[in-house]
Formats: C-alpha cells, structure tokens, sequence
C-alpha cells in the first residue's frame, strides 16, 4: 500500500482563475465550439491545475494533488457515472449504454418537455447540486469513464493523483424518489444494488494507475436529511465492508467534510479503509477511537469554507492531539474541498494590503497545508516562522481600525423593534394596494445583458462620465416597466440593472465591506459568483437604492417593489469575519437595512421585498446547533423589516429552501408574501404549505429560471391548479422562481407571456367558482 501523503486538499476550484471552464461550456451550450474544443479546454485546465498544485508543493507521485475536476456538478458526475438518471433521460444514452457529455448537460438543465434535475443546496454552502432520482426501475451501471481517462491524463503527464468522487452513501442519501417509485420509498434502499458498480470502478481506477481513491461521504456528518445518524452509520458500515474487501482497488480515503462525524467515526473506524478524514475546524479532535491500527488520520484543520488566514498554530496543535489516537500516522487537510474559495488572493492587487496581509484563498490553504505537513515530517521548529508569522497577522487584524466600530456597538436594541402590526393589521392596511386575485409579478431581476455589463464596466474604468451611466441605467429602467405594463403584470420591478450581484453591491455601499476582482466561486454550473469580504462592523454611510426605486414608481400607476437582500444572504453569500457570533453581525447588517426600508417607504414604496434565499441554507448540519441559528437569523430579520409600516406589504423570497425542513422560521420572519422556487419539484412544496398551516401571502414559483427552456401555458397553469387546489385563494401570489438575471430576453418574454395567459385561465375559473 502506498502511504497517504502528510498533506493533501480535499479539492480544488474548478472553474479556472479566469472563468475558463465557464466560457468554454457555455459557448458549447451556443453551438460557437465543437465538444472537441471544449474537452480540450478542460483537460488544459486540469493541467494547469496540477502544475499550480505540485509548484505550490503537493507531490506529483504520493496522491497529494486530489482529480476533483467536473464540468458541472460532483454530485451529477457519480450519478451519471453509476447510470443513475432520470429514465426521462435514458433514450440520450449512446449505442453502448453510456452516457456522453451532450447528455450530461441535458440532464442538468432539461430540453424541451424534459424537465432539469432538481437542483438544491450542498450542505451548508452557496453551491448547488443536482439532485438524483432514483426509484425501483433505476438501473446501475458504468455508465461514465471521465473519471478513469482522468486518471490515465495525469498519468502521461507525470503526476500519481488522486481521483475523487461523491460515495455511495451521499449519493443515495442526497438522491430523492423518481417519479415512478411507490410513496415512502428511500433511495438508501439501492445501495446494495449500486455497490458493484462502485467495485467495477475501483478495479479500472487501480488499472489506470490510482493508488488513493477519495470517496466524499459529507452525509455522514449530517443530522438535517431525510435519512437518520443511525441509517447513515449502518448503510456506510455496509458500503465501505463491500468496498473494502474488494481485492483489486486503490486505497480507500473516506472524506467526511461539514461538520463533526459524530458516533459515525466509530464505524469509519471500524471499517476496512486505509484513510479517514474528519472536519476540524467545524468539529474537534475527538476524546479516542478504537481500531485504528494501520489507518491514517486526515485531519482537515485549514478552512475550506472560508478566506481568512486563520490560525495557523492552532491547527497545528490539533494535529499534534490527533497522534494520541492510535493511527499509523496523521496527515493534514483542509476542512472542505476549495471550491467554496477563490484561487489566489495574491491577484487582487486592489485590496488594501493590510487586509491582504489576513487573508488565504485557495492557493493560500495549500501553502497552508504544505507547512503543516512540514511540521509533522520535520517537527514544530521547522515551521515556527510560518506559525508566528500567522499569529501576527490574527492579532494585527484584532486591533485594527474599522474592525470595531464604536458608533456601531452603540446603537441600542428594544424588543419593539423586532415586530411589526399584526398580520391581520396588515393584511387589512394593505388591501388599499388594490391587488387582483393571484396577483403576478417577479422575484427582481431582468436579464442582464451584454450592454449592460459594458456599460458598467466602462463605468468602473472611468470610460463613461457618470451622468452618461446614470442616463443607460434609466433607459433600461425605462425599457423594463414599460416592458411589465405591456405584459400585464401587476407588481412590477426596476429590473436592478444597476446592480452586479445581489450581495456585492450593497457590500460596496456599506462600510466594513471589501469586494475582489477576481474572486471567483462556483454557484452552480457555469454560474459564478464573487463573494464580498465582511471584515469589519457594517453601516450605511447614505441610502443605496431609493433613487432607482422612486424612479422607476414614477413611470407607472402600478406598485414598483423596492429590492434589498436579507441579512442573513449577505452574510451567507459573503465571505464573513469569523472573530464574533454571527448573530452580532446579522444585526449589524439588519439595522442598516431597516434605515434603507425607511427611506424607501418615506420615497412612497408600498411593497418592500428583502430576499433572504440563503435561510435554510446556513441552518447548522447539527440539530443542537439549529435552534440557536433560527433564533438570531429570523430576529435579523424582523429587526430589518420591523420598523415597516402596517400598509408597507413586505415581501421576501427563498431558494431551494425545503419550506418544510424551516417552516416555522419561515412564519416566524413574518413577511407579508414569501416566494419560493417550486418548478423544478412540480409545486410539491404546496403540500408542505397546506399541511403546515402557513396563513400569509405564498408565490411557489411556476417558472424555472435556471433553465433555458421556456415553459408552456399548459405547464404553468397545470402548476398553478395545483397550487389553487390546494392554498387558499387569498394567499397566492404568480412569479417566476428566481430572479431573470441570468436569462435572455427572448426566452424571458416568451415565459412571461405564457405565465400571465395561464394566469389569466385560472382566474376565469377561479371567479365562476367564486
């Protein structure tokens, strides 16, 4: 057997330091290159991207530098490579039974009457995957080699890496019941069915040259799935004796990142696997563990999940800690993959240079773990300038201006300010909105096109004069309502054309924010984000968006929506400081967003809406931990929104939120409206609406925006009699799921005018039967 390095990473960013995996897909997508040049470009990539790691000092021939690559989805990649899809999917099979790479991408974001998998978020983090479906007709096979000829590639160029792929148990885990699959039937119930297909690619992985396999289990530190500890304990004990023993494979690294494993380490332990790796900046070094004897203990003490330097001599000390348990030997990791981190911080070259001095992207972790392992091989000393060098940088960034502001912390709190008038107060005020039954609008955004973005760009460059920009930004305020009227919608939007992303420009209105140039994140897809950097206290120096706003009401008779972000997104889609609770911060934020509520109100905006979609998506991976979370979330909140009028209707929208796991937070936040993505799940959320109770105004989303298809009358109003048959008439509210940013305008219009027709079926039925 091969030892496990000293130091490894879970995984590395995938999309290129300059986007040039997504580039090179979605011109793929547009038919401007052959699937020839795209493969080209991946395996460029992936060149690039082991050279990067082995120059940054992971070893070229000990499995140190992880093949986490996908032209997608980790989760789609084992899916479609064990033959699990969807079966409206599997005529797109090729002639032998495998699934290509055109396929691949139809499965993601659908075709015609084929429906995209559903997508949802990945543990705790802003990326999303695409979630299996797997039923009793769902056959497994090795459908897919990518994996193995990505072995083969970095073979011929020199390198021993180590292939990762999502392991059975998460697979499952993840997966939700096909369409075709009896009511209560578990996914986790094919495991001893997809096993084999595991077993067949560990055998062509060790004939390519592998001598690690990394199989990611993260569902195994989780107590928010459907599956319990205990199922998911018993089905890895399962999965990894069948993997274990079998007799042609590469060593086994069972990686559990997220959060602590828990009573499921015991079972790791147990296990016949050479390696395990166990978050330890999300869990601690655990008090022992039995049967250790010949395996190797990962710990992942550098954060994979966040960008500041850290504490570098701490890390170290839980490694030492680690040695006292029993294994042969001890290695360092970082917590999570890097794809949740940009590639090197040493590119913005804008950022203030003490900042700077704080910070680790993903370059940085490995030279992070590099060190580390140093230290383990040669000893502390061998490492102690690197070490007190890190602790300098923590205390520097303690004292340092802007990261405590006294006029911040001065600002005091009353119990009043966190609620509103009662809803029935409201609901009353509100009626002078004059709303029609299943009143329609949309969630914010309008496409952002390529004249936009121009525009913008050469605005930041100082190309265009402002008062140019500010005259663009109007015309196409001008070009949306007008556009909204003729559609006939009843609650329009300014379309947010002034906006680059719905977190990073309030974070470059509002001190205690940096924002990068190049810190690129994978969401989903081909679809990146840069997250901002919330170092210090938070305020807003002047109002940020009330002049869009009172603009664009000044073009119609027709309530315009005012748009902020929640809270609570901010911080989840931000990169924020980790030296106080994040409730503090939460507040922080929420406070100036309650200031920017009053001056939209006093600019005569009746309809408020404050997305927080990121919810459920910070809700801890640990029950203990939830309630606390939902307390501090749910009260920022209520602080940002409390000081609204009872005739201000507050709106707020969530992504992928699993309205039935957070339901009672949901009600809790007390907005007036709550829109939420339901397309992809074929309005299966109204059931967990109706079940609960929930009395406030509902938009379930009728339009999947994440997918270029445009959905037929038919479809909408099929999902709209859903929703009507099921949620009192009063409450529903017709939007599309998401915000259109990231559509075209022909498609855009296209749904939209199939939206307002299907809507308007509906309420011709919904008023005879009234």
């Amino acid at each position: 057997m091969t030892a496990f390095p000293a130091g490894t990473i879970l995984g590395y960013p995938r999309i290129g330091r300059r986007r040039e995996l997504k580039k090179a897909v979605e011109s793929f997508w547009a038919g401007r290159t052959d699937q020839a040049e795209l493969e080209r470009t991946a395996a460029d990539l992936r060149a690039a991207t082991r050279a990067r790691l082995a120059e940054l000092g992971l070893g070229r021939e000990d499995s140190a530098i992880p093949e986490s690559f996908s032209f997608y989805d980790q989760v789609l990649d084992a899916a479609v490579t064990v033959g699990a899809i969807p079966t409206r999917f599997e005529d797109l099979r090729d002639a032998d039974g495998t699934i290509g790479l055109p396929a691949y991408f139809t499965i993601a974001r659908g075709e015609g009457d084929r429906a995209a998998s559903e997508m949802t978020k990945w543990f705790d983090s802003n990326y999303h995957y695409l979630v299996p479906e797997i039923g009793p007709e769902t056959t497994f096979s090795l459908s897919n080699d990518s994996l193995v000829q990505q072995v083969l590639e970095s073979v011929a160029g020199g390198y021993r890496t180590r292939p990762v792929i999502v392991g059975p148990v998460t697979l499952l885990a993840l997966a939700k019941a096909s369409d075709a699959a009896p009511e209560g039937f578990d996914p986790l119930s094919r495991l001893e069915d997809v096993l084999p297909v595991y077993v067949e690619l560990l055998a062509q992985l060790k004939a390519a040259g592998a001598d690690w396999l990394q199989l990611d289990e993260p569902a195994l530190v989780s107590e928010s799935l459907p599956a319990d500890a205990k199922t998911l304990a018993d089905a890895a004990a399962r999965a990894l004796a069948v993997l274990g023993a079998a007799t042609d494979r590469p060593s086994l690294f069972v990686a559990a990142p997220y959060a602590s494993l828990g009573d499921t380490l015991e079972v790791l332990a147990a296990a016949p696997v050479e390696a395990i790796g166990i978050d330890l900046v999300r869990g601690a070094v655990p008090a022992a563990l039995p049967a250790l004897d010949g395996k190797t203990l990962v710990g992942g003490v550098v954060d994979g999940h966040n960008i500041w330097r850290g504490d570098l001599a701490g890390a170290f000390d839980k490694l030492d800690a680690l040695r006292a348990l029993g294994a042969s030997s001890v290695s360092a990791s970082t917590s999570t993959s890097l794809l949740h981190v940009p590639h090197d911080v040493a590119e913005e070259t804008l950022l203030d240079d003490r900042l700077v001095s704080w910070l680790a992207f993903a370059d940085q972790k490995v030279d992070q773990i590099v060190t580390l392992a140093t230290g383990l091989i040669e000893g502390p000393a061998a490492i102690s300038a690197q070490l007190q060098a890190a602790s300098a940088a923590l205390a520097d960034r303690h004292d340092a201006p802007g990261v405590r502001d006294g006029a911040v912390r001065a600002r005091e709190l009353a119990d009043s300010d966190f609620s509103r008038a009662t809803y029935e107060e409201r609901e009353s005020a509100q009626q002078a909105l004059n709303l029609p039954a299943l009143p329609l609008t949309t969630i914010g955004s309008f496409p952002q096109t390529g004249d936009i973005r121009r525009a913008r760009a050469q605005f930041v460059r100082g190309e265009l004069p402002a008062e140019d920009y500010e005259a663009f930004l109007k015309r196409e305020i001008d070009q949306v309502v007008s556009l909204q009227e003729d559609l006939g919608l009843d609650v329009l939007v300014h379309g947010e054309p002034e906006r680059n992303d719905m977190v990073q420009y309030f974070a470059e209105n509002l001190d205690g924010f940096a924002v990068t140039q190049h810190g690129w994140v994978q969401s989903y897809g081909s679809r990146a984000t840069r997250p901002s950097i919330l170092w210090g206290d938070v305020s807003r120096p002047a109002p940020i968006t009330v002049s869009w706003a009172g603009y664009a009401q000044s073009l119609s008779a027709k309530p315009v929506k005012g748009m902020l972000t929640g809270p609570v997104t901010i911080l989840a889609w931000s990169f924020v400081r980790d030296d106080q609770p994040l409730g503090e911060t939460a507040n922080q934020v929420a406070l100036a967003l309650r200031d920017e509520i009053a001056d939209l109100q006093d600019a005569g905006i009746g309809i408020i809406q404050v997305d927080e979609p990121a919810l459920r998506e910070l809700l801890p991976l640990k029950q203990a931990d939830q309630a606390d979370y939902l307390d501090w979330s749910v009260g920022s909140f209520r602080l940002a929104t409390g000081g609204a009028a009872a005739a201000t209707q507050i709106h707020t929208h969530l992504c992928y939120s699993e309205f039935g796991v957070v339901i009672d937070a949901i009600r809790a936040l007390d907005a007036d409206v709550t829109s939420i993505e339901a397309a992809r799940s074929r309005m299966a959320v109204v059931a967990d609406i109706a079940h609960h109770g929930f009395d406030h105004g509902i938009g379930p989303g009728v339009y999947d925006i994440h997918s270029p298809r445009v959905p037929s009358v038919e479809e909408v109003e099929a999902l709209l009699r859903r929703a009507v048959d099921e949620l009192p008439l009063r409450q529903l509210w017709v939007n599309p799921d998401c915000g259109l940013k990231t559509r075209g305008y022909d498609e855009t219009v296209a749904s939209l005018r199939n939206i307002v027709e299907a809507t308007r079926r509906v309420r011709e039925d919904v008023s005879v039967a009234v």
